[in-house]
């Protein structure tokens, strides 16, 4: 392993939760403005993954006031507070990238069946 490697290996975080196309993300992000931090919270969909070990990505989508808005965050920032997992949806394909032109109804996931029985 190189030096570099090596420096990169420190900086991955393990704290990051599992998560997948299609599943519900809220996403706390710090937000540095002037000499104040503060956490702004973004909650979406996750559309696609980029699984490169540390230079892994995904980008969320979220509807704001009718507008589609995407974010790609990496995943081993330092900038992402903690991720949570609103819920999990069942998906056939690794990139939702047909979201984008679905509106209201039609833009809804297949929630995933949960595996403990009542």
């Amino acid at each position: 392993m190189t030096v570099l490697e090596k420096v990169e290996q420190e900086q991955l975080k393990k704290d990051r939760p599992g998560i997948a196309p299609g599943d519900t993300v809220r996403v706390h992000v710090k937000i540095k403005e002037g000499d104040k931090e503060r956490i702004q919270v973004f909650e979406g969909t996750v559309i696609a993954q980029r699984r490169a070990q540390n230079h892994s990505s995904f980008t969320v989508r979220k509807v704001s006031f009718g507008t589609g808005v995407e974010r790609i965050f990496p995943l081993h920032s330092p900038s992402i507070d903690k991720i949570e997992l609103v819920r999990s949806s069942k998906v056939r394909r690794a990139k939702l990238y047909y979201l984008r032109g679905r509106k209201g109804k039609a833009a809804r996931l297949r929630e995933a069946q949960t595996s403990h029985s009542s």
